[in-house]
């Protein structure tokens, strides 16, 4: 009797083993990994309730597939993207650029990265988001999440999520809005560079609204919004969804995180905004050195982990994509720092802690485009070529540009975003080792690839950022100078901005 018992004891064990096993497994099944562009919510289903008669003719009827559920892994990693992209801002970014300017001026910078941050966040929960990405027409979106409206349902009792870029794998909707809004954040904030230590505080503000609102928004969504790849099944349904996408998403544009979006078009307004406003009082004939490479160099470094949320991050998941995206990252940067540290050092006989920094920040921002497209391979070259072009767009370019800016923001977010804009539609290709394009209607990578035709779509989505950005900036810094005024008058520009504008020091003796 007792062994009897100890039988059944010993099978229900065991049964209740593979019961707790195979829903685990079935969780960790893995998923397809795809790269695509930036998609729409996907609502979340309420909480199903079965009368009689529906268990009846559920019993004739097929099972309906179940609804997707976001997988707490994913989750989890875009919560963790998420705040190492605001690491990159602040502290990263503001650090950067105050151990760039002089020590006047320190304090000036990091208000005015910290406050621009601030503001964009609140704009991008009450409009921007919804602008941004949800359905419109090929330009602009619509007002349909406008003050985040409708993500939570108290008659269903639901959140919405949003879709990635797997069929049937989503995440909660707030954190792709949280997410994405760290991007606007920090494409305004890298703006302030360009024209760093003379411009008004007011100016600054009013001048973001605009540009953020005009400007950003609808690059945003030219290139990044789509409805999503559940709803596509056939040719038909690819083609009725596609048709509801961005202008440049339609074209067939690479953007993996960012080079048109966020570095180009800032870089395009930055520049406008150091034409327009002036060069700094004494430029050319006084010293303005940076005033601590230390504080450059943490922000940089700063800036180069938060950059592993800012690409890896923008899969959406926590995959083979996000891995691909993470390891290009990585590499890359490695790469240009390198690249240009020893261009430096042929050029001007030493290489220089800047120049390291530079480097390092012109590779984060070459891959950007390509980190989720292309394999390391491609990755690394793009990095070598990163850091030579930059540090000639921050020299060459620069004295044939003119301008005074003061941060070289177009030589190296311009500069690198093009550049790696454009090598994606070379390296992306997978026949140098690329992801290729990936057909949503056969749930494989598709087996035409032009790179030709590819880098002409990347050229005209580089082309399509330049010119709005150049018009939406130039008619902004116009209005702003005729009701504010930009810049600041030249006594409070030489006793520096952080007194002068904002009654306060960076440094005490």
């Amino acid at each position: 009797m007792n062994k009897t018992i100890t039988k059944w004891l010993a099978g229900l064990a065991v049964l209740c083993a593979i019961g707790g096993v195979l829903p685990a497994s079935a969780q960790d099944a893995p998923k397809p990994d795809t790269t695509a562009a930036v998609v729409t919510p996907v609502e979340a289903p309420a909480t199903a309730i079965v009368t009689p008669a529906a268990a009846s003719a559920s019993v004739a009827a097929p099972a309906a597939a179940p609804a997707p559920v976001p997988h707490k892994g994913d989750t989890t990693w875009m919560f963790i993207a998420t705040v190492l992209v605001i690491l990159m801002t602040i502290p990263g970014l503001a650090l950067f650029y105050g151990g760039l300017v002089r020590t006047k001026n320190m304090l000036s910078v990091l208000m005015q990265v910290f406050v621009v941050f601030a503001l964009i966040i609140v704009l991008w929960c009450i409009y921007g988001y919804s602008v941004a990405f949800t359905p419109g027409n090929a330009v602009i979106g619509g007002f349909d999440r406008a003050l985040l409206n409708g993500i939570w349902d108290p008659a269903k009792g639901a959140f919405a999520y949003a879709a990635t870029f797997s069929k049937g794998v989503v995440i909660p909707e707030f954190i792709y809005v949280a997410f994405q809004g760290t991007f606007a954040a920090i494409t305004c904030c890298l703006i302030v560079g360009a024209f760093a230590e003379r411009i008004k505080f007011a100016a600054l503000l009013a001048f973001m609204v605009l540009w953020f609102t005009f400007g950003y928004l609808p690059v945003a969504h030219m290139v990044w919004f789509w409805t999503g790849p559940d709803a596509i099944t056939d040719a038909a349904t690819l083609a009725s969804e596609t048709a509801k996408a961005g202008w440049l998403f339609q074209k067939g544009a690479l953007d993996f995180a960012g080079g048109t979006v966020v570095h180009i078009n800032a870089a395009v307004a930055g520049l406008m905004g150091a034409i327009l406003i002036g060069k700094r009082v004494g430029y050319g004939r006084e010293a303005m050195a940076p005033h601590s490479l230390t504080m450059t160099m943490i922000g940089a470094s700063l800036l180069w982990v938060g950059w592993f949320g800012f690409n890896a991050g923008s899969a959406l998941e926590a995959g083979d994509i996000a891995a691909l995206a993470f390891i290009n990252t990585l590499l890359a940067t490695a790469c240009a720092t390198l690249s240009w540290v020893f261009g430096e050092w042929v050029t001007k006989g030493k290489p220089s802690m800047l120049g390291a920094a530079s480097g390092a920040v012109a590779g984060l921002v070459a891959i950007t485009p390509a980190a989720g497209f292309v394999g390391p391979m491609g990755g690394l070259v793009i990095g070598l070529l990163a850091g030579i072009i930059c540090l000639w767009g921050v020299n060459g370019l620069k004295r044939l540009i003119g301008a005074d800016d003061s941060l070289d923001v177009f030589g190296v977010h311009g500069v690198g975003g093009i550049l790696g804009a454009l090598l994606t539609g070379v390296f992306a290709a997978p026949s140098l080792g690329g992801q290729g394009i990936f057909d949503y209607v056969a749930n494989k990578a598709s087996a035409d690839y032009s790179i030709g035709g590819q880098v002409l779509t990347q050229l005209t989505a580089v082309g399509t950022t330049i010119l709005w950005s150049a018009v939406v900036s130039f008619i902004a810094y116009k209005l702003v100078d005729l009701v504010i005024g930009l810049r600041v008058p030249e006594e409070e520009e030489r006793e520096g901005l952080d007194i002068t504008s904002h009654g306060e020091s960076a440094y005490h003796s």
